[in-house]
Parts: C-alpha cells; structure tokens; sequence
C-alpha cells in the first residue's frame, strides 16, 4: 500500500487493517477495497490529501441527550418482544397483523407490562413476496402492507384458502402475499363508497407524505409491471431509461398505472392507520412506553429508497460485519452502503426522515446495529466480507438529529450494541442516554456469567434476540449445530463451541443460584432446559439495574425455532417459523402467566406513572 494511499484513508476515516479473530495480528485491508470507497466518497485515491484531518471523537455534546422517562428512575420497567409475523390467531391470514398487535398489546397491557416490541416493519418488496427479511427492506420509512388485518376492512371477504394457511408451521409469504393483495384490491375497488370524511383522510395522508410517499407508491406499481414484463422487481434490473425516476418514460409509465399509484398510496394509508390504532391501544392500557419499534440497518440497494433517491449509495459496496467467532468469513448483509458526504449535503435530512417515520407511533425504538452512527463495515461488490473495511460516519451530527428527534417525540432509544464494538462507544452512547442492548449469553467475562448488579441501568436486559436462539434452544446448542450443518463455521471450531457450552450452562446455573434467582439444584448436563432455570433467568434479569428488561415471547410460549440463522438466506427458514399458541390462549398461557407476575413482583410499575 503506497504512503499516499494510507494517508488518504486514515484521513477520510477508513480503517486499513482490524484484527480477525484467533489470529492476534492485524489484518490488512486490501488497497482496491480503500480504493473504491474513496472514489465513491468523490476523493482520488492517489492523491495525498492536503491540511490535518477532522478530529475524531465520540464526545458528546450536552445538548445531544436523547429522552428518557423520569418514571423509569425509581421504577425501571418491563415489557414483551416478538415478531410480528410470528403471531398465529384464529382471525389472521396465515401471518400475524396489526389488529393481532393491537390485542397484544392489550394482553400485555393488563399484564402490567410498559411496552411491546416488535420486529422492523418497514416496506419490503410486495411485487417479490420471496424476499422477506425485515431487515433487508426496499424502504424504511414506508410500512409492510403484509401486516394490514384485511378483515377489519368494510367489505373484506375471507377466501376459503386461509384455512390452510393458518394451520401452518412456517409463513408461507408467496400465498399471504397473493391472497392479501387480491382481497385489497378488492376493497379498494370499493373505495368511492367510503365517503368524504375518508376521502379527505385519505388525502390528507397524501399530501403530507410529499413526493417521498408518491415516489414510493410510483416503485412499488413500476415494480409489479416490470415483474409482469419479466424484470426483476428491483430496479436495478429494469430498462436503463426506468432507473431514473425522474425520466420520461417513467413519467409516461405513471400516467398508465395512475390507478395501480393510488392503490399503493391507500395500502401506506390503511397500514399506517391500522398501525397507529395498535399504538393508541398501548396508551389506553396504561403502557409508560407503549409500541416499541425496531429499525434495520440499511436498506436493499435495488429498493424503494436507492431508485428515489432518498438514500445515496456508494457504488459497488454494501454493509456487513468483519469475521468473528459466529462467522470466520465475516458477514455480507447485501444492504446499500449510504454516502456520509451526500448525507451531509442534505442537512441529514433522509436520516431524520427515517426515524421520525418510526417515531410517529412508537414509544421506544430499537437502532439495530447503532455502531452505524459512528462507522459501517463496507464490502467490496463481489469480494469476500474479509476484504471490507470500517468507514467514519459523521456521528456528530448524527446523534444530534437522533436526539432531537428522541426529545421531540418522547421517545426512548434503544441501540444494538453486539459484535464489534469500539472502544469508548459504549460510554458514548451512556452520555447520549441511548440504552445499551445487554444480552444474558453475552454478558460474561472469563470467570463466567456476570452477576446482576454489574448490568448497567442505561441498558435494556434480555435473553435473546431473534439472531440467536431461544434459552431452551441455546441449552441444546441449536445454533450451534445449525453454524456447523450450513457451513458457517468449520468443524474443528464447532467442536470447540460445543465444548464452550457445556461449561457456559454450568456458569449460567452457578450464576443464578449466587444471584439468588435459583433456588434449586440442577445439573448441567440436563438433555433439555429444566424448566425453573427459564424462571431463574427472567428473575436474575429483572433484578439487574436496568431501566429496562424485555421479555421475549417465544421464550414463553414459543416458536422454539430459530427465527433467523445469520450468514444464510434460503439454507434456512429465516423469519418464516410461526408460533404454536393461539393469540386468543396467551392470557391464560401458565408459562406467560407465571413470567409476568414475576416481573410485576420483581418491577411493579407506580401506580398512575406518567412518562
């Protein structure tokens, strides 16, 4: 690597080695991959740069506090996490929806729970149903149609195939996908018949979406016409002339699909409705947080967002994670790489954009990934995850947008703090008062399991999360054994995780029997999870310091499938397993039933808290 070339790189924010794991060396980071990234941020890479860099720094200014409920300061708080999808009832289309959101958050809401997780939310591709990851979306600051409750609509009518589909272990997203959208189309045909008072609601919907909902809606007709002439559904594989939304043809194609836009404006319309009356009914049971809401990473680089030009992608590069111990190749997420400089350009506008859309229904949200705010891990087009590197992000900046926006609306936010996370950023994000994601497995240290009291109070306590597997699961080393059969790790290092488990259950045992969570005695080496140490857990977890301790629903009433299996994407049924219990049989589920009572022992919430 020449002098000019790493001078360049450092001074621009790039990072031109890291350290892989188990090898104790610095790695050096490929000089095409520093490369493409400086030609993509504008800079010559053969070029020296002149003058000394920006300063670098994680301070954080004292007016760039996000907000935090004063109720949560003498009396921290609890609630339930799911994924939305998951939820199986005997109204629903074969996949959960906002009307089973919206008496969930009744059943834990009479449970005395603060708030109600879910997964992102955000508008995926409904002219593709196959691409499903809620995390990979076309655009965040739209929402999934899939989650409308079609029956709540005036004239929806109930096709005899839902049967089926309701008594299915896995989301079948093609089926839902179909059948929704017929039924909806229906409805809308209806549409006339609604009468003014909708009608005016519908557009005033529209008018204060401005030309992002109106892009947005365009996409999603184009891209059920390109996939009915044999393109792809994202743009990226569309005639040149339809890439730019701004040309001709795509303004002669919207004069013909004119009916096709106003339908997918009406389905933003209906889900963002349906959506906030599962928020008012989080408020109406008391809830001091209520609706917590869950924002990806990025975003797919032939989505929504990229063709509209919302979100400036840097060329040929996309977002993932270095190689660690879960994935000794490093990890690709396929998500389009944003441009710090043309974020900068635009006032951060597309960012304040995309968390205002969150926050307009939500009490908490969760940032996954929020390291994003200070650097993004960026892989070259085509080139193995271990020849990416860590790119500055203008944090500043960021965080300041963030907590503005947190104080605005009364928020709390949450940050995914897993994996690879820098030094100092932790505190960082302790000053900005964003609660760091604490998770039991991970909070060890080389004398085992940490005990309660070392948690930190501006966090969020867990198990799990939908990355990695339930606790009866992670007992079995379920993971463990799915990284081994796809190949993400090789059989050596998975021997030597099974062999890390069986002394991490021991720990776990031992941890919860000194904190005084367990109160009996179990071995080990016990072929299924007992079933006091799930107890044992959530007790041990609800007596740490934590503001807040979230419960996730599967743990209690399953799904016990993994919900995704990192580092694969068809290999496994990622984000597809839906729960065995009955919405309507959760209230009066034992295992719901006896966790919520501990954690209305262990946290009660004062009587008549406000935020």
């Amino acid at each position: 690597m020449s002098a000019d070339l790493e001078r360049a790189a450092r001074h621009y924010g790039l990072t031109t080695s890291y350290v892989a794991p188990g090898s104790g060396a610095p790695r050096p980071v490929p000089p095409e991959t520093l490369r493409l990234i400086l030609r993509g941020l504008g800079v010559d890479p053969e070029v020296a740069p002149s003058g000394a860099s920006a300063p670098v720094t994680m301070q954080v200014p004292e007016d760039a506090r996000c907000f935090l409920p004063p109720s949560l300061q003498g009396a921290p708080g609890w609630g339930v996490f799911c994924q939305l999808y998951e939820l199986r009832s005997q109204r629903n289309w074969g996949i959960g929806d906002f009307a089973d959101l919206a008496e969930l958050t009744r059943i834990c809401g009479a449970a005395r729970a603060d708030f109600l997780g879910v997964n992102p939310l955000h508008a995926l591709f409904t002219a593709d149903p196959g691409r499903i990851s809620p995390f990979s979306p076309s655009n965040r600051r739209f929402l999934n149609p899939l989650y409308i409750a079609v029956d709540a609509l005036p004239g929806a009518i109930v096709p005899p195939e839902i049967a089926e589909l309701r008594r299915t272990e896995l989301v079948d997203y093609v089926e839902v996908t179909r059948l929704k959208l017929r039924a909806l189309q229906d409805i809308f045909a209806t549409r006339p018949h609604d009468g003014a008072e909708e009608e005016a609601q519908f557009e005033t919907f529209c008018a204060e979406g401005e030309e992002a909902l109106r892009r947005h809606a365009l996409f999603e007709a184009l891209s059920h016409h390109m996939v009915a002439q044999g393109h792809g559904a994202g743009w990226h594989g569309w005639p040149e002339p339809l890439r730019d939304p701004g040309s001709a043809q795509v303004a002669e194609l919207a004069r013909k699909l004119a009916r096709e836009i106003t339908f997918h404006l009406w389905l933003q319309w209906v889900a963002r409705r349906q959506l906030g009356e599962a928020a008012a009914q989080a408020r109406m049971q008391g809830m001091r947080i209520g609706l917590y809401l869950d924002l990806a990473v990025g975003e797919a680089p032939d989505g929504s967002s990229t063709w509209s030009g919302a979100a400036a992608a840097l060329p040929r590069l996309s977002i993932g994670a270095p190689p660690d111990i879960f994935a000794t190749g490093g990890q690709n997420w396929g998500l389009a790489a944003p441009s710090p400089t043309a974020l900068a350009q635009t006032g951060f506008a597309p960012f304040r954009e995309v968390i205002a859309a969150q926050l307009r229904d939500a009490g908490a949200l969760r940032i996954d990934h929020v390291m994003a705010l200070w650097q993004l891990f960026l892989i070259p087009e085509g080139a193995p995850a271990a020849a990416g590197t860590h790119l500055r992000q203008p944090f500043a900046a960021l965080l300041d947008a963030l907590a503005e926006l947190s104080r605005r609306h009364g928020a709390v936010i949450i940050g995914e703090d897993l994996g690879f996370v820098p030094e100092g950023f932790r505190t960082a994000m302790a000053a900005a008062n964003i609660l760091s994601y604490r998770i039991l497995y991970f909070e060890q240290s080389e004398q085992g399991f940490l005990d309660s009291v070392a948690y930190p109070a501006k966090a969020l306590a867990c198990i799990s999360t939908h990355d990695m597997p339930v606790l009866s699961g992670w007992w079995q080393g379920i993971d463990i054994a799915l990284r081994r059969e796809h190949g993400l790790v090789d059989a050596e290092t998975s021997r030597q995780h099974s062999r890390h488990r069986a002394s991490e259950r021991a720990a776990l045992l031992h941890a919860l029997a000194r904190n005084g969570a367990l109160e009996t005695s179990h071995s080990a080496t016990a072929p299924s999870l007992p079933d006091p140490v799930l107890v044992a857990a959530h007790r041990f977890l609800a007596r740490t310091p934590s503001l807040l301790c979230a419960l996730r629903l599967a743990d209690l009433v399953g799904p016990t499938a993994p919900t995704n299996l990192p580092g694969t994407i068809d290999a496994y049924p990622n984000w597809r397993p839906r729960s065995p219990t009955r919405l309507e049989d959760l209230a009066e589920h034992p295992q719901f039933q006896r966790i919520a009572a501990l954690m209305r022992a262990e946290r009660p919430r004062p009587g008549g808290a406000v935020p």
